[in-house]
């Protein structure tokens, strides 16, 4: 008697856990849904801007997924606001990220219009420079080794200048901010090699 009491016990319990559990799918699922949704929405930036951030917020999606298919319900609805604030964070960090971008993109900008009316005037310079002084036989202040190593600087100024040019053209401001300044410091390198008054 006291056997069959404890069988049916067990087996209402069962029944309530059983119950309970299927009560929490609902939830589970809508919760889980819900934070794809929101995941979405940010994942191609997220990769762009934050993607260490994005790893370990689908890191956390994937283990709740994993809970959600043992049927471990509580665990995915215990574990879904801290995935929520992780996502929230992420759209943070992206934001963040994309204002930094743009603020880049600003300077760069800035700084090209600069450096495209300056550079292209160094290097006539250095050409008009180099240009007198391979034509005289005797170097008084520039040997020859040191007029070789400028006619080389100024090559590579001319090609470097070149793809900085490019860059620009093809709406890539950072690229060709970051090539020009090279090309403007090997300029006031070769200047001094040279002899020349830094303009």
């Amino acid at each position: 008697m006291n056997t069959s009491k404890i069988l049916v016990a067990l087996a209402a319990t069962a029944l309530l856990a059983a119950g309970g559990c299927a009560q929490q799918k609902s939830p589970a699922n809508k919760a889980l849904e819900s934070i794809e949704t929101s995941l979405k929405d940010v994942r191609a930036d997220a990769a762009k801007y934050a993607p260490d951030g994005l790893k370990g917020v689908e890191s956390q999606l994937a283990r709740l997924k994993e809970s959600y298919d043992k049927k471990d319900y509580a665990n995915v609805l215990a574990g879904t606001p801290q995935l929520d604030k992780a996502v929230a964070s992420l759209k943070e960090a992206v934001a963040s990220g994309k204002e930094h971008a743009r603020a880049a993109l600003a300077t760069a900008k800035s700084e090209w219009e600069s450096l495209n009316a300056e550079v292209p005037k160094m290097v006539d310079n250095i050409q008009t420079r180099v240009d007198e002084l391979s034509k005289k036989k005797i170097h008084l202040r520039v040997s020859k080794e040191e007029l070789e190593s400028a006619k080389s600087g100024l090559e590579w100024m001319k090609t470097e200048w070149s793809e900085a040019t490019a860059a620009a053209n093809s709406g890539k401001p950072i690229a060709a901010s970051e090539k020009a300044k090279a090309v403007k410091a090997k300029g006031e390198e070769v200047q001094k090699t040279l002899g020349m008054k830094e303009a």
